[in-house]
Protein backbone atom coordinates (compact mmCIF):
# COMPACT_ATOMS: atom_id res chain seq x y z
CA UNK A 1 0.00 0.00 0.00
CA UNK A 2 0.82 3.48 -0.66
CA UNK A 3 0.94 5.15 2.29
CA UNK A 4 1.32 8.68 0.69
CA UNK A 5 -2.62 8.40 -0.53
CA UNK A 6 -3.70 7.86 2.38
CA UNK A 7 -2.36 10.99 4.15
CA UNK A 8 -5.38 14.46 2.88
CA UNK A 9 -3.19 16.81 2.36
CA UNK A 10 -4.61 20.09 0.27
CA UNK A 11 -3.63 19.48 -2.83
CA UNK A 12 -1.67 22.83 -4.98
CA UNK A 13 -0.26 23.66 -8.64
CA UNK A 14 2.44 25.93 -7.32
CA UNK A 15 5.59 23.58 -7.41
CA UNK A 16 7.96 22.06 -4.18
CA UNK A 17 10.70 24.31 -5.04
CA UNK A 18 10.55 28.41 -5.34
CA UNK A 19 13.16 28.25 -7.73
CA UNK A 20 13.29 32.03 -7.50
CA UNK A 21 16.51 32.94 -9.61
CA UNK A 22 14.59 31.74 -12.78
CA UNK A 23 10.87 32.64 -12.02
CA UNK A 24 11.30 36.46 -10.33
CA UNK A 25 12.64 37.24 -13.86
CA UNK A 26 9.64 36.11 -15.36
CA UNK A 27 7.49 37.58 -13.02
CA UNK A 28 8.43 40.98 -13.55
CA UNK A 29 8.27 40.29 -17.18
CA UNK A 30 5.14 39.58 -17.06
CA UNK A 31 4.28 42.49 -15.08
CA UNK A 32 5.93 44.95 -17.54
CA UNK A 33 4.17 42.94 -20.32
CA UNK A 34 0.90 43.64 -18.89
CA UNK A 35 1.19 47.13 -17.63
CA UNK A 36 0.35 46.07 -14.31
CA UNK A 37 1.53 49.28 -12.52
CA UNK A 38 -0.19 51.36 -15.36
CA UNK A 39 -3.44 49.40 -14.51
CA UNK A 40 -3.48 49.63 -11.21
CA UNK A 41 -2.71 53.56 -11.07
CA UNK A 42 -5.47 53.91 -13.37
CA UNK A 43 -8.47 51.84 -10.95
CA UNK A 44 -7.38 54.43 -8.55
CA UNK A 45 -7.86 57.37 -10.31
CA UNK A 46 -10.20 59.80 -7.78
CA UNK A 47 -9.42 58.48 -4.71
CA UNK A 48 -8.34 60.03 -1.76
CA UNK A 49 -4.52 59.95 -2.39
CA UNK A 50 -1.71 58.89 -0.25
CA UNK A 51 1.83 60.37 -1.47
CA UNK A 52 5.01 58.73 -0.62
CA UNK A 53 7.66 61.33 -1.57
CA UNK A 54 11.18 60.16 -2.76
CA UNK A 55 13.79 61.09 -1.20
CA UNK A 56 16.53 60.14 -3.86
CA UNK A 57 19.72 58.01 -4.27
CA UNK A 58 23.09 59.44 -4.93
CA UNK A 59 23.73 58.87 -8.96
CA UNK A 60 27.33 58.02 -8.27
CA UNK A 61 27.43 54.28 -8.06
CA UNK A 62 26.22 51.18 -7.60
CA UNK A 63 23.27 50.40 -5.27
CA UNK A 64 23.88 48.53 -2.07
CA UNK A 65 22.17 47.16 1.31
CA UNK A 66 20.92 50.76 2.38
CA UNK A 67 19.33 52.02 -1.10
CA UNK A 68 17.69 48.61 -1.28
CA UNK A 69 15.90 48.72 2.08
CA UNK A 70 15.40 52.29 1.51
CA UNK A 71 13.58 51.45 -1.81
CA UNK A 72 12.09 48.52 -0.47
CA UNK A 73 10.28 49.46 2.73
CA UNK A 74 8.60 52.37 0.74
CA UNK A 75 7.40 49.99 -1.91
CA UNK A 76 5.81 47.95 0.68
CA UNK A 77 4.12 51.32 2.03
CA UNK A 78 3.16 52.38 -1.47
CA UNK A 79 1.25 48.80 -2.22
CA UNK A 80 -0.14 48.73 1.70
CA UNK A 81 -1.70 52.42 0.88
CA UNK A 82 -2.91 51.23 -2.55
CA UNK A 83 -4.52 48.10 -1.08
CA UNK A 84 -6.40 49.89 0.88
CA UNK A 85 -7.95 52.10 -1.64
CA UNK A 86 -5.85 54.95 -2.07
CA UNK A 87 -4.23 56.67 -4.69
CA UNK A 88 -1.32 56.10 -3.97
CA UNK A 89 1.97 56.84 -7.34
CA UNK A 90 5.10 56.48 -6.43
CA UNK A 91 7.51 58.77 -8.21
CA UNK A 92 11.21 57.50 -7.95
CA UNK A 93 14.07 60.21 -8.30
CA UNK A 94 17.84 60.58 -8.40
CA UNK A 95 19.82 62.59 -7.02
CA UNK A 96 22.57 63.89 -9.79
CA UNK A 97 24.37 67.03 -8.53
CA UNK A 98 27.21 67.64 -6.36
CA UNK A 99 31.47 67.32 -5.86
CA UNK A 100 31.43 63.49 -5.67
CA UNK A 101 30.55 63.00 -9.58
CA UNK A 102 32.27 66.41 -10.36
CA UNK A 103 35.59 64.99 -8.60
CA UNK A 104 35.46 61.44 -10.87
CA UNK A 105 37.41 63.29 -13.91
CA UNK A 106 40.13 63.91 -12.10
CA UNK A 107 43.43 65.42 -13.68
CA UNK A 108 41.89 65.92 -16.82
CA UNK A 109 39.31 68.29 -15.25
CA UNK A 110 42.02 71.08 -15.75
CA UNK A 111 42.17 71.06 -19.26
CA UNK A 112 38.34 71.02 -19.63
CA UNK A 113 35.75 73.81 -19.76
CA UNK A 114 33.10 74.52 -17.81
CA UNK A 115 30.64 73.20 -20.59
CA UNK A 116 32.51 69.84 -21.13
CA UNK A 117 33.08 69.59 -17.58
CA UNK A 118 29.28 69.48 -17.14
CA UNK A 119 28.53 67.22 -20.12
CA UNK A 120 31.15 64.85 -18.54
CA UNK A 121 28.91 64.39 -15.33
CA UNK A 122 25.85 64.45 -17.06
CA UNK A 123 26.93 61.13 -18.68
CA UNK A 124 28.31 59.84 -15.18
CA UNK A 125 25.57 60.68 -13.63
CA UNK A 126 22.72 58.93 -16.26
CA UNK A 127 25.43 55.82 -16.32
CA UNK A 128 24.51 55.28 -12.81
CA UNK A 129 20.79 55.88 -12.82
CA UNK A 130 20.19 53.60 -15.69
CA UNK A 131 22.20 50.95 -13.63
CA UNK A 132 20.23 51.69 -10.35
CA UNK A 133 17.11 52.01 -11.78
CA UNK A 134 17.37 48.32 -13.37
CA UNK A 135 18.74 47.31 -9.97
CA UNK A 136 15.20 48.50 -8.07
CA UNK A 137 13.09 47.27 -10.83
CA UNK A 138 14.55 43.99 -9.89
CA UNK A 139 13.89 43.84 -6.52
CA UNK A 140 10.46 44.36 -7.39
CA UNK A 141 9.61 47.86 -6.59
CA UNK A 142 6.31 49.51 -8.50
CA UNK A 143 7.15 53.02 -9.92
CA UNK A 144 7.21 55.05 -12.71
CA UNK A 145 10.39 53.86 -12.99
CA UNK A 146 10.66 55.42 -17.08
CA UNK A 147 10.06 58.75 -15.98
CA UNK A 148 11.43 59.42 -12.76
CA UNK A 149 12.19 63.05 -11.57
CA UNK A 150 16.15 63.73 -12.00
CA UNK A 151 17.70 66.96 -9.92
CA UNK A 152 19.81 67.20 -13.17
CA UNK A 153 16.79 67.56 -15.70
CA UNK A 154 15.67 70.86 -17.17
CA UNK A 155 12.91 71.10 -15.61
CA UNK A 156 14.07 70.71 -12.30
CA UNK A 157 17.14 73.00 -13.00
CA UNK A 158 14.59 75.72 -13.55
CA UNK A 159 12.79 74.80 -10.53
CA UNK A 160 15.63 75.04 -7.91
CA UNK A 161 16.51 78.40 -10.37
CA UNK A 162 13.26 79.66 -9.78
CA UNK A 163 13.23 78.82 -5.59
CA UNK A 164 16.55 80.65 -5.23
CA UNK A 165 15.12 83.42 -7.27
CA UNK A 166 11.95 83.50 -5.30
CA UNK A 167 14.42 83.41 -2.10
CA UNK A 168 15.82 86.73 -3.12
CA UNK A 169 12.93 88.30 -4.19
CA UNK A 170 11.52 88.22 -1.02
CA UNK A 171 14.87 89.69 0.75
CA UNK A 172 15.99 86.58 2.29
CA UNK A 173 19.47 85.86 0.36
CA UNK A 174 22.41 87.96 0.76
CA UNK A 175 26.24 87.80 -0.20
CA UNK A 176 28.61 88.49 2.41
CA UNK A 177 31.77 88.36 3.90
CA UNK A 178 32.02 85.90 6.67
CA UNK A 179 33.71 82.66 7.97
CA UNK A 180 32.65 79.82 6.46
CA UNK A 181 33.21 76.16 7.27
CA UNK A 182 35.86 75.49 4.43
CA UNK A 183 37.20 72.30 2.96
CA UNK A 184 40.94 72.98 1.62
CA UNK A 185 41.18 69.89 -0.34
CA UNK A 186 37.71 70.59 -2.01
CA UNK A 187 38.37 73.91 -2.49
CA UNK A 188 34.51 74.59 -1.51
CA UNK A 189 32.25 76.12 0.92
CA UNK A 190 30.39 73.29 3.00
CA UNK A 191 27.14 73.77 5.07
CA UNK A 192 26.83 72.82 8.89
CA UNK A 193 25.00 69.33 7.54
CA UNK A 194 28.21 68.54 5.43
CA UNK A 195 30.77 69.10 8.65
CA UNK A 196 31.38 65.65 10.66
CA UNK A 197 33.25 65.76 13.80
CA UNK A 198 36.23 63.24 14.10
CA UNK A 199 39.06 62.89 16.56
CA UNK A 200 42.13 64.78 15.84
CA UNK A 201 45.46 65.81 17.14
CA UNK A 202 46.38 69.19 17.40
CA UNK A 203 49.38 71.71 18.80
CA UNK A 204 48.59 73.48 21.38
CA UNK A 205 50.24 76.69 22.04
CA UNK A 206 50.06 79.33 24.87
CA UNK A 207 51.08 82.46 23.17
CA UNK A 208 52.30 85.77 24.96
CA UNK A 209 50.91 89.94 23.58
CA UNK A 210 53.51 92.45 24.92
CA UNK A 211 50.96 95.16 25.99
CA UNK A 212 52.13 98.69 24.74
CA UNK A 213 49.52 100.93 26.32
CA UNK A 214 49.67 102.52 30.00
CA UNK A 215 49.36 98.98 32.13
CA UNK A 216 48.25 101.50 35.37
CA UNK A 217 45.02 102.39 32.67
CA UNK A 218 44.12 98.21 34.03
CA UNK A 219 45.35 99.16 37.63
CA UNK A 220 47.48 101.59 39.25
CA UNK A 221 49.60 98.85 41.28
CA UNK A 222 51.17 97.98 37.41
CA UNK A 223 52.86 101.30 36.65
CA UNK A 224 56.07 101.00 35.38
CA UNK A 225 55.90 97.18 34.85
CA UNK A 226 56.36 94.80 32.14
CA UNK A 227 52.57 92.94 31.39
CA UNK A 228 51.68 90.54 28.96
CA UNK A 229 48.57 89.68 27.70
CA UNK A 230 48.22 85.16 27.63
CA UNK A 231 46.21 83.67 25.17
CA UNK A 232 46.01 79.47 24.80
CA UNK A 233 45.29 78.23 20.78
CA UNK A 234 44.77 74.95 19.47
CA UNK A 235 45.12 76.22 16.01
CA UNK A 236 48.66 78.24 15.63
CA UNK A 237 47.94 78.72 11.86
CA UNK A 238 45.62 81.53 12.76
CA UNK A 239 47.90 83.26 15.30
CA UNK A 240 49.57 85.18 11.74
CA UNK A 241 45.81 86.76 11.22
CA UNK A 242 45.30 87.56 14.85
CA UNK A 243 43.60 91.14 15.42
CA UNK A 244 42.72 91.32 19.12
CA UNK A 245 42.37 89.59 22.36
CA UNK A 246 39.36 89.06 24.01
CA UNK A 247 38.42 89.30 27.60
CA UNK A 248 34.52 88.82 29.63
CA UNK A 249 33.66 91.81 30.90
CA UNK A 250 32.56 90.35 34.13
CA UNK A 251 35.43 87.94 34.76
CA UNK A 252 37.23 88.27 37.60
CA UNK A 253 40.99 88.50 36.14
CA UNK A 254 44.14 88.72 38.11
CA UNK A 255 47.73 90.24 37.15
CA UNK A 256 50.58 87.50 37.98
CA UNK A 257 54.15 88.41 38.86
CA UNK A 258 56.08 85.62 37.39
CA UNK A 259 60.16 85.83 37.06
CA UNK A 260 59.53 89.77 37.54
CA UNK A 261 57.09 89.87 34.37
CA UNK A 262 53.09 90.18 34.91
CA UNK A 263 50.59 87.95 33.04
CA UNK A 264 47.00 88.73 32.88
CA UNK A 265 45.05 85.26 33.10
CA UNK A 266 41.49 84.65 34.19
CA UNK A 267 41.65 84.00 38.28
CA UNK A 268 39.42 80.68 37.94
CA UNK A 269 42.15 79.42 35.21
CA UNK A 270 45.34 80.81 37.00
CA UNK A 271 46.58 77.55 38.62
CA UNK A 272 45.77 75.81 35.34
CA UNK A 273 47.94 78.65 33.05
CA UNK A 274 50.48 78.18 36.24
CA UNK A 275 51.27 74.51 35.91
CA UNK A 276 50.47 74.73 32.03
CA UNK A 277 53.52 77.05 31.32
CA UNK A 278 55.67 75.57 34.34
CA UNK A 279 55.30 78.85 36.82
CA UNK A 280 56.81 78.45 40.06
CA UNK A 281 54.45 80.27 42.78
CA UNK A 282 52.97 83.00 41.08
CA UNK A 283 52.29 86.24 42.85
CA UNK A 284 49.11 88.15 42.39
CA UNK A 285 49.91 91.81 42.74
CA UNK A 286 45.93 93.10 41.08
CA UNK A 287 42.38 92.06 40.73
CA UNK A 288 40.09 93.30 38.43
CA UNK A 289 37.43 92.64 36.48
CA UNK A 290 38.08 92.43 33.03
CA UNK A 291 35.94 95.55 31.99
CA UNK A 292 39.25 96.75 32.27
CA UNK A 293 40.61 95.58 29.44
CA UNK A 294 38.59 97.04 26.95
CA UNK A 295 40.68 99.85 24.85
CA UNK A 296 44.32 97.96 25.71
CA UNK A 297 46.35 97.90 23.09
CA UNK A 298 48.89 94.56 22.43
CA UNK A 299 51.58 93.91 19.69
CA UNK A 300 51.78 91.03 17.76
CA UNK A 301 54.18 88.74 18.86
CA UNK A 302 56.45 88.58 15.31
CA UNK A 303 54.09 91.27 12.89
CA UNK A 304 54.21 95.19 12.66
CA UNK A 305 50.74 95.22 13.81
CA UNK A 306 48.83 95.97 17.24
CA UNK A 307 46.45 93.81 18.66
CA UNK A 308 43.34 95.22 20.50
CA UNK A 309 42.16 94.38 24.40
CA UNK A 310 38.31 93.91 23.54
CA UNK A 311 35.54 92.34 25.13
CA UNK A 312 33.00 89.54 24.24
CA UNK A 313 30.37 87.71 26.27
CA UNK A 314 31.44 84.24 24.18
CA UNK A 315 34.73 84.33 26.25
CA UNK A 316 34.51 80.97 28.79
CA UNK A 317 36.78 79.48 31.86
CA UNK A 318 36.49 75.71 30.30
CA UNK A 319 39.89 76.14 28.85
CA UNK A 320 42.88 78.33 28.14
CA UNK A 321 43.45 81.90 30.01
CA UNK A 322 40.28 83.11 29.92
CA UNK A 323 41.96 85.33 27.05
CA UNK A 324 40.67 84.49 23.99
CA UNK A 325 43.00 85.28 20.41
CA UNK A 326 40.91 86.76 18.06
CA UNK A 327 41.89 86.37 14.14
CA UNK A 328 38.07 88.23 12.51
CA UNK A 329 38.78 86.18 9.57
CA UNK A 330 39.16 82.40 10.87
CA UNK A 331 36.04 81.76 13.46
CA UNK A 332 32.36 83.05 13.35
CA UNK A 333 32.37 84.05 17.27
CA UNK A 334 35.60 85.92 15.87
CA UNK A 335 34.34 87.74 12.92
CA UNK A 336 31.25 88.78 14.82
CA UNK A 337 33.26 90.71 17.74
CA UNK A 338 35.93 92.03 15.54
CA UNK A 339 32.98 93.86 12.96
CA UNK A 340 31.38 95.24 16.52
CA UNK A 341 34.34 96.48 17.38
CA UNK A 342 35.55 97.34 13.64
CA UNK A 343 38.44 94.84 13.00
CA UNK A 344 38.20 93.68 9.43
CA UNK A 345 38.08 90.03 8.68
CA UNK A 346 41.34 89.65 7.58
CA UNK A 347 41.87 85.66 5.84
CA UNK A 348 45.82 85.88 4.67
CA UNK A 349 44.78 82.34 3.21
CA UNK A 350 43.32 81.08 0.17
CA UNK A 351 41.36 78.40 -1.30
CA UNK A 352 43.77 75.79 -0.72
CA UNK A 353 44.67 76.58 2.30
CA UNK A 354 47.94 78.03 1.38
CA UNK A 355 49.48 81.21 2.81
CA UNK A 356 49.40 84.49 0.79
CA UNK A 357 49.87 88.31 1.10
CA UNK A 358 46.20 89.09 1.49
CA UNK A 359 45.46 92.95 2.06
CA UNK A 360 43.32 93.96 5.32
CA UNK A 361 46.24 94.26 8.11
CA UNK A 362 48.91 95.46 8.88
CA UNK A 363 52.40 94.08 8.72
CA UNK A 364 53.44 91.68 5.75
CA UNK A 365 53.49 88.10 6.72
CA UNK A 366 57.14 86.26 7.08
CA UNK A 367 58.16 84.92 3.51
CA UNK A 368 58.75 81.55 5.31
CA UNK A 369 54.88 81.10 5.49
CA UNK A 370 54.16 81.70 2.14
CA UNK A 371 52.56 79.01 0.11
CA UNK A 372 52.41 76.85 2.83
CA UNK A 373 49.29 75.16 3.66
CA UNK A 374 48.09 75.75 7.31
CA UNK A 375 48.59 72.33 8.31
CA UNK A 376 52.41 72.93 7.01
CA UNK A 377 52.35 76.07 8.30
CA UNK A 378 51.87 74.95 12.13
CA UNK A 379 55.13 74.59 13.12
CA UNK A 380 56.43 77.55 11.06
CA UNK A 381 54.28 79.44 13.23
CA UNK A 382 55.63 77.97 16.70
CA UNK A 383 59.40 78.70 15.51
CA UNK A 384 58.51 82.15 14.75
CA UNK A 385 56.87 82.69 18.33
CA UNK A 386 59.97 80.46 19.59
CA UNK A 387 62.20 83.01 18.26
CA UNK A 388 60.31 85.88 19.15
CA UNK A 389 60.39 84.74 23.15
CA UNK A 390 56.83 84.53 22.81
CA UNK A 391 56.06 81.31 23.12
CA UNK A 392 54.90 80.54 26.92
CA UNK A 393 54.27 76.80 26.60
CA UNK A 394 53.46 74.15 24.01
CA UNK A 395 51.73 70.47 23.76
CA UNK A 396 49.62 68.55 21.92
CA UNK A 397 45.48 67.86 22.26
CA UNK A 398 43.12 65.11 21.18
CA UNK A 399 40.04 66.53 20.84
CA UNK A 400 36.75 66.41 18.36
CA UNK A 401 37.41 68.85 15.40
CA UNK A 402 35.32 69.70 12.17
CA UNK A 403 35.69 67.20 8.83
CA UNK A 404 34.41 67.16 5.17
CA UNK A 405 32.08 64.43 5.43
CA UNK A 406 33.05 63.85 1.35
CA UNK A 407 37.05 63.46 1.61
CA UNK A 408 36.60 62.90 5.62
CA UNK A 409 40.22 65.80 5.77
CA UNK A 410 39.85 68.01 8.63
CA UNK A 411 38.27 71.72 7.57
CA UNK A 412 39.18 75.26 8.59
CA UNK A 413 37.04 78.74 9.19
CA UNK A 414 37.76 81.28 6.18
CA UNK A 415 36.07 84.30 5.60
CA UNK A 416 34.68 84.36 2.18
CA UNK A 417 32.35 86.31 0.33
CA UNK A 418 29.02 83.59 0.01
CA UNK A 419 25.43 83.95 -0.90
CA UNK A 420 23.83 83.19 2.32
CA UNK A 421 19.76 82.54 3.48
CA UNK A 422 19.34 85.03 6.68
CA UNK A 423 17.10 83.54 8.63
CA UNK A 424 16.02 86.34 10.81
CA UNK A 425 15.84 88.48 7.33
CA UNK A 426 11.90 89.24 7.02
CA UNK A 427 10.84 87.05 9.36
CA UNK A 428 11.55 83.80 7.56
CA UNK A 429 12.63 82.07 11.10
CA UNK A 430 9.61 83.21 13.11
CA UNK A 431 7.77 81.70 9.77
CA UNK A 432 9.49 78.49 9.28
CA UNK A 433 8.54 77.82 13.32
CA UNK A 434 5.06 78.59 12.45
CA UNK A 435 4.83 75.79 9.55
CA UNK A 436 6.75 73.28 11.29
CA UNK A 437 3.51 74.05 14.21
CA UNK A 438 0.79 73.05 11.66
CA UNK A 439 2.68 70.04 10.40
CA UNK A 440 1.74 66.35 11.30
CA UNK A 441 4.67 65.19 12.92
CA UNK A 442 5.54 60.78 13.25
CA UNK A 443 6.21 60.73 15.89
CA UNK A 444 6.10 63.20 17.26
CA UNK A 445 9.37 64.25 18.99
CA UNK A 446 10.42 65.55 15.61
CA UNK A 447 8.57 68.22 15.82
CA UNK A 448 10.60 69.34 18.99
CA UNK A 449 13.80 68.05 17.36
CA UNK A 450 13.55 70.45 13.84
CA UNK A 451 12.07 73.65 15.91
CA UNK A 452 15.22 73.51 18.27
CA UNK A 453 17.19 73.28 15.14
CA UNK A 454 15.72 76.10 13.04
CA UNK A 455 15.11 78.17 16.33
CA UNK A 456 19.14 78.38 16.73
CA UNK A 457 20.45 77.36 13.29
CA UNK A 458 22.66 80.22 11.95
CA UNK A 459 22.56 81.80 8.37
CA UNK A 460 22.99 79.16 5.83
CA UNK A 461 25.58 79.39 3.13
CA UNK A 462 24.48 77.69 -0.27
CA UNK A 463 27.05 78.90 -2.51
CA UNK A 464 29.37 76.44 -3.23
CA UNK A 465 32.61 76.66 -5.37
CA UNK A 466 31.46 73.75 -8.04
CA UNK A 467 30.44 73.63 -11.91
CA UNK A 468 28.60 70.58 -11.90
CA UNK A 469 25.15 72.18 -10.11
CA UNK A 470 22.71 74.43 -10.20
CA UNK A 471 23.70 77.97 -10.96
CA UNK A 472 23.81 81.17 -8.86
CA UNK A 473 21.11 83.20 -11.18
CA UNK A 474 22.84 86.29 -10.68
CA UNK A 475 24.65 88.74 -12.26
CA UNK A 476 26.83 91.67 -11.64
CA UNK A 477 26.64 94.75 -13.04
CA UNK A 478 30.88 95.73 -14.59
CA UNK A 479 29.95 99.66 -13.89
CA UNK A 480 29.13 99.55 -10.39
CA UNK A 481 29.78 95.85 -9.38
CA UNK A 482 27.00 95.46 -7.95
CA UNK A 483 24.58 92.49 -8.19
CA UNK A 484 21.94 92.63 -11.00
CA UNK A 485 18.82 91.09 -10.05
CA UNK A 486 16.23 92.43 -11.84
CA UNK A 487 13.61 90.01 -11.72
CA UNK A 488 12.59 90.29 -15.63
CA UNK A 489 15.80 89.19 -16.69
CA UNK A 490 16.23 86.82 -13.95
CA UNK A 491 12.67 85.35 -15.22
CA UNK A 492 14.06 85.02 -18.88
CA UNK A 493 17.28 82.75 -17.86
CA UNK A 494 14.68 80.34 -16.00
CA UNK A 495 12.58 80.03 -19.31
CA UNK A 496 15.98 79.35 -20.70
CA UNK A 497 17.17 77.23 -18.28
CA UNK A 498 13.78 75.06 -18.48
CA UNK A 499 14.17 74.79 -22.32
CA UNK A 500 17.82 73.93 -22.37
CA UNK A 501 18.41 72.82 -18.73
CA UNK A 502 21.59 74.92 -16.40
CA UNK A 503 23.89 73.72 -19.17
CA UNK A 504 23.03 77.33 -21.23
CA UNK A 505 24.29 79.73 -18.05
CA UNK A 506 27.98 77.76 -19.01
CA UNK A 507 27.83 78.10 -22.92
CA UNK A 508 26.17 81.51 -23.42
CA UNK A 509 27.78 84.76 -22.25
CA UNK A 510 26.33 86.87 -19.90
CA UNK A 511 25.07 89.48 -22.39
CA UNK A 512 22.94 86.70 -24.38
CA UNK A 513 21.39 85.17 -21.01
CA UNK A 514 20.56 88.61 -19.64
CA UNK A 515 19.33 90.30 -22.96
CA UNK A 516 19.23 93.12 -24.75
CA UNK A 517 17.27 95.23 -22.66
CA UNK A 518 19.14 94.99 -19.33
CA UNK A 519 20.26 97.82 -17.79
CA UNK A 520 21.09 98.21 -14.35
CA UNK A 521 18.94 101.01 -12.37
CA UNK A 522 21.61 102.14 -9.93
CA UNK A 523 24.31 103.37 -12.43
CA UNK A 524 22.74 102.74 -15.98
CA UNK A 525 25.40 100.06 -17.31
CA UNK A 526 24.63 97.65 -19.89
CA UNK A 527 27.07 95.43 -19.52
CA UNK A 528 27.33 92.32 -17.25
CA UNK A 529 29.07 89.40 -16.04
CA UNK A 530 28.06 86.36 -14.54
CA UNK A 531 27.72 84.68 -10.99
CA UNK A 532 30.19 81.60 -11.09
CA UNK A 533 29.20 79.81 -7.71
CA UNK A 534 26.41 76.99 -7.75
CA UNK A 535 23.70 76.31 -5.27
CA UNK A 536 24.39 74.23 -2.40
CA UNK A 537 23.00 70.52 -3.28
CA UNK A 538 20.51 70.80 -0.32
CA UNK A 539 19.14 73.29 -2.07
CA UNK A 540 18.24 70.97 -4.82
CA UNK A 541 16.61 68.83 -1.96
CA UNK A 542 14.79 71.51 -0.79
CA UNK A 543 12.95 72.47 -3.86
CA UNK A 544 12.10 68.66 -4.38
CA UNK A 545 8.66 68.98 -3.22
CA UNK A 546 8.19 72.11 -5.74
CA UNK A 547 9.32 69.88 -8.73
CA UNK A 548 7.58 66.92 -7.64
CA UNK A 549 4.83 67.58 -6.05
CA UNK A 550 3.09 70.71 -6.67
CA UNK A 551 0.50 71.70 -9.60
CA UNK A 552 1.82 71.42 -12.82
CA UNK A 553 4.26 68.78 -11.91
CA UNK A 554 5.21 65.23 -12.41
CA UNK A 555 2.36 63.33 -10.12
CA UNK A 556 -0.60 65.62 -10.82
CA UNK A 557 0.03 65.74 -14.55
CA UNK A 558 0.29 61.82 -14.46
CA UNK A 559 -2.72 61.51 -12.71
CA UNK A 560 -4.58 64.34 -14.81
CA UNK A 561 -3.56 62.30 -17.91
CA UNK A 562 -5.13 59.07 -16.51
CA UNK A 563 -8.44 60.73 -15.47
CA UNK A 564 -8.62 61.87 -19.33
CA UNK A 565 -8.48 58.31 -20.61
CA UNK A 566 -5.00 58.67 -22.26
CA UNK A 567 -2.33 56.73 -22.28
CA UNK A 568 0.75 57.62 -19.37
CA UNK A 569 4.02 55.39 -19.53
CA UNK A 570 4.90 55.77 -15.96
Amino acid sequence: MDLKKTVHLPRTGFPMKANLAQLEPKLLAHWDETRLYDRIRASRVGRPTYILHDGPPYANGNIHLGTAFNKVVKDFIVKLKTMEGYDSPYVPGWDCHGLPIEIQLGPKKASMTAAQIRAACRKYAEKYVDLQRKDFIRLGVFGRWQNPYLTMSASYEAVIAGAFVDFLDKGYVYKGLKPVNWCTHDRTALAEAEVEYENHSSPSIWVRFALTSDPAAIDPVLAGKRVWGLIWTTTPWTIPANLAICYHPKFSYVAALVDGEVYIVAKNLMMATAEACGWKSPHVVALFDGERMKGTVFRHPFLERNSLGILGEHVTLEQGTGAVHTAPGHGEEDFNIGRANGLPAYCPVDGAGRFYHAEGAEGRLPEELIGKTVWQANPTVINLLQQAGALAASGKIEHSYPHCWRCHNPTIFRATEQWFIGMDRNNLRERALEAIRNVKWTPAWGEERISNMIATRPDWCISRQRLWGVPIVVFYCEGCNEPFTDRQVLNRVLALFREHSADIWYSKTAAELAGPDAKCAKCGGTSFRKEDDTLDVWFDSGSSHLAVLGPQTYIWRAATSIAAGSTVRF
